[in-house]
């Protein structure tokens, strides 16, 4: 396996149903689309909950998973990804708080109410390799989900 994306185990899934997997759109397509897993109503200048999507992503050393807002959703109705840009880190998958589920929160910018219907293609994920600078020491597993490589 180098690199995709799997449904979260059942024990972690949000929503009941089984999900639709991100996709490109193209075969020069950089970006996988999520679908939104639920509706989501966010109110002028507003957030959304977080939502899992109830997927994981799974690759390989040296790679990480870039979130970005899709531009016609950005564009056209001013939503973006509250923290701007995710970054699911490789350790992220299979973690034992919650098995690599990804989740998003919305940030309306807008003074009209949003919709997004249960889905829609809201944002897209880019596989990507990274470097590591000379003096790095880091030796420490992630032990959680969210924020859990902190502490």
């Amino acid at each position: 396996m180098n690199r995709g994306f799997q449904e979260v185990r059942k024990e972690f899934k949000k929503h009941g149903e089984a999900v639709t997997l991100p996709t490109r759109g193209s075969k020069y397509s950089a970006g996988y689309d999520f679908y939104s897993p639920e509706r989501i109503v966010i109110p002028p200048f507003g957030k959304s909950d977080v939502i899992a999507t109830d997927v994981k992503a799974y690759m390989q050393d040296g790679e990480v998973l870039i979130l970005h807002i899709r531009s016609s959703v950005g564009i056209k109705r001013g939503l973006t990804l509250s923290n701007c840009t995710g970054v699911i880190d490789k350790d992220f998958y299979n973690n034992p708080d919650n098995d690599g589920n990804i989740c998003f929160v919305l940030q309306n910018n807008t003074d009209k109410k949003q919709v997004v219907e249960k889905g829609e293609r809201i944002m897209q994920g880019i596989f990507m390799p990274f470097l590591i600078a000379d003096d790095d020491e880091a030796t420490a597993e992630r032990l959680g989900g969210i924020g859990s490589s902190g502490k």
